[in-house]
């Protein structure tokens, strides 16, 4: 039987190498024991560094000399406090031993430290000691300047460098002319730089905070010599650059909610940031300008800066009262139609964010008052014709002859001159109509909420009868869709019904229209008016009567008519006597109007239904039924004119006869009187009469009777 064969193999040579895994434990502890060591002893170093850097610049040299004293003076204190002749001798003994070790002289008796560690300890406090630099008690001190310190064998050595003297060299003594010019030279410089941020803002304004922060920061200019008049230009200069870069749309600054919420255009949020800055730096100019104003400072600084909080006022009024005179000088149209064409863009580029102040100018432009021929004559310079005695006396009969035929012709070259400058006024006058309506289009379809739809609707009433025919239609749809949303304000809805109106009253009259709803729109908000001094609105409710009423008097029904005179007989005595003087001359001439009417003077019990007061249509109210009863309570009022109408009216509205009115109050209109008899300011018109107390007259008898004891 053959032997079995062994299987396992002898282990290789590199098996064998294979190191244990205790091994690899081992040497990676040592490794990190290492590492942990090193990282300790180089804490130590940094932190002896900090010490002997602390140590030197906290201790004070002394000199050896006293530390030798000092020693020795407490020796011969332990001398005497300790004399021999009490010592025993075994101490005796020891002390002498002792005496012969060298360690002796520098070992601390009381410390319990062995001998090696106190001596090397007291080695390195002498080493120190020896290295710290010394200096005489009669030399000035020096500021040092710690340097690095450096590392050798001996241990860590501090540097310190003196601080070098700066010798300054005293400046040389100008003379007055001298002086003169370095102020000049500095002042040129101090404009050039105002200019050159003024000019880097206006340039670009978004961009240029930063620059604007930097001139109004020039307000606090400290240089002596410049500072009057370097100040000066920086309030001139910060108010013109604030008259241009300031939008014309409201900005404030931002709450903290706004701030904290994210904008996704890049573009809005420099915006925000831009109107943040420009309001913040406007802020800090105004108050500025207050404190200067207020404050103990020199008068030409108050002078400018009132002059600025003015200009800043009253700049925008001044820009538009410069564009309506203007529009009022220009005859032809051709500067108007510029003018228009660059405010149409502007209102544009500001998606309509504009003040409506911008768009008021529109009403002043000379469209609807030009008279060509007066304004032709204006501008051709009149040519002075000799008579006929002038030319028998100066001309011979062939020069008369030639002078006539030259008469002529210049009259006929005048005549084409201007029929040829009415074509071209006519021509400018369409283009501009043309931009402003299609301004106006545009905020009725884009922005209807928008402020400024008061003066697109007064615009729209001035201009309705220049207004295309085709777009009548649509444009009372809209103005009716205004009226009934409920956002306009009470004035906004009265310019809508003056719109609708005066559209109508124009080439609207060939249009087949019903404007009941704007009739019974009117009649509903005449309660609504306000009774108090902001009675403006009073203007725009009067224009509306006369054009619904007294210029449409062939459309317009007798209950009509009868339920507008109650309801403004009504609204008579709650309102102000101005506007009581005005709507008392309306019914006036609203009772001449319609003849018909006076059934409301009359005083019988019996009628065909009852007037309904409340009931918002008019034709429908039963105002036949009733009668003017305010007429009597306005007979008593206080204001002697109010009183005049009430009796005219109660009289029937005689146009001649004793209750006739006078001239000056029945040739005017409503309107009229209620600007004449505004009160606005704080004058009674007409004044009131002064009354003298009258003297109580007593009899003899009735005296004696009364008071026996005086006689």
């Amino acid at each position: 039987m053959k032997p079995r064969k062994n299987k396992k193999r002898v282990p290789s040579f590199r098996k064998l190498l294979k190191t244990s895994k205790v091994k690899l434990d081992n040497k990676l502890k040592n490794k990190q024991f290492k590492q942990q060591s090193i990282a300790k002893k180089y804490r130590k170093e940094q932190r002896k560094l900090r010490q002997a850097v602390k140590d030197v610049t906290s201790r004070t040299s002394v000199p050896l000399e006293e530390n030798k004293k000092k020693h020795a003076a407490e020796r011969e204190e332990e001398e005497e406090a300790l004399p021999l002749d009490m010592m025993d001798e075994d101490d005796l003994k020891l002390m002498e031993d002792l005496a012969q070790k060298a360690s002796f002289v520098t070992r601390d008796l009381s410390s319990v430290e062995p001998v090696h560690a106190k001596k090397r300890k007291q080695e390195s406090v002498i080493d120190r000691y020896e290295k710290m630099p010394r200096r005489m008690q009669t030399e000035p001190e020096k500021e040092l300047i710690h340097l690095l310190p450096i590392k050798d064998k001996s241990g860590i050595i501090p540097q310190t460098m003196e601080k070098p003297e700066s010798c300054e060299e005293p400046q040389p003594v100008l003379t007055t002319d001298e002086l003169l010019i370095q102020r000049r030279r500095k002042l040129q410089e101090k404009k050039r730089h105002i200019a050159a941020l003024a000019a880097a803002i206006l340039s670009d304004p978004e961009n240029s905070i930063k620059k604007l922060k930097e001139l109004r920061a020039m307000l606090m200019e400290q240089d002596p010599n410049v500072a009057v008049i370097v100040r000066k230009l920086v309030m001139v200069s910060l108010m013109e650059i604030f008259k241009d870069i300031t939008p014309s749309y409201k900005i404030r600054p931002l709450t903290e909610a706004e701030k904290h919420t994210k904008v996704k255009l890049k573009e809005t949020q420099k915006l925000r940031e831009f109107e943040e800055g420009l309001v913040s730096q406007y802020k800090f100019y105004l108050e500025n300008l207050e404190q200067t104003v207020k404050g103990i400072h020199i008068k030409v600084w108050q002078e400018i800066a009132v002059k600025c909080l003015c200009e800043l006022l009253v700049i925008s009024e001044m820009c538009c009262e410069s564009v309506k005179k203007l529009f009022k000088q220009d005859k032809l149209g051709s500067v108007s139609l510029g003018v228009v064409k660059v405010i149409s863009g502007l209102v544009k580029s500001r998606n309509y964010d504009v003040r409506p102040e911008v768009l008021k100018i529109f009403l002043h432009l000379r469209i609807k008052e030009v008279e060509v021929k007066k304004d032709a004559e204006d501008i051709t310079a009149k040519k002075k014709f000799m008579s006929f005695k002038e030319k028998r006396k100066n001309l011979s009969r062939m020069q008369r002859k030639w002078k006539k035929a030259e008469e002529k012709l210049e009259r006929e070259l005048l005549e084409a001159e201007a029929s040829e400058s009415k074509e071209k006024k006519l021509k400018l006058h369409t283009e501009t109509l043309n931009i402003v309506f299609l301004t106006y289009f545009r905020i009725l379809k884009k922005v209807q909420k928008s402020p400024l739809l008061p003066a697109v609707l007064e615009g729209l009433a001035k201009f309705a009868h220049l207004i295309n025919v085709e777009f009548f239609d649509d444009l009372l749809v809209v103005l009716h869709s205004l009226i009934a949303s409920g956002d306009l304000s009470y004035r906004e809805s009265l310019h809508c019904v003056l719109t609708a109106f005066h559209i109508l009253s124009g080439q609207g009259d060939v249009l087949n229209i019903d404007p009941s709803k704007f009739y019974s729109h009117l009649y509903r908000t005449l309660f609504k008016l306000h009774a108090g001094a902001t009675n403006d609105d009073m203007v725009i409710v009067l224009q509306c009567l006369d054009v619904m009423l007294t210029k449409r008097r062939k459309q317009v029904s007798q209950q009509r008519a009868l339920a507008f005179i109650k309801r403004l007989s009504t609204l008579a005595l709650h309102v102000l006597p101005n506007s009581s003087v005005g709507i008392l001359a309306t019914n006036r001439i609203l009772m001449q109007t319609f003849p018909k009417t006076d059934l409301l003077l009359d005083n019988e019990a019996h009628g065909s239904g009852l007037y309904l007061p409340e009931l918002d249509e008019p034709e429908c109210c039963n105002a036949q039924n009733t009668a003017l009863w305010e007429l009597h309570a306005l007979r008593r009022h206080y204001h002697p004119i109010v009183q005049k109408f009430a009796d005219h009216l109660i009289a029937g509205a005689p146009a001649e006869g004793s209750e006739a009115l006078r001239p000056d109050l029945s040739r005017r209109s409503g309107t009229d009187l209620f600007e004449t008899y505004n009160m606005k300011g704080m004058t009674f018109n007409p004044p009131v009469a002064s009354v003298t107390p009258r003297k109580k007259v007593l009899s003899l008898s009735t005296s004696f009777l009364k008071h026996p004891n005086r006689y």
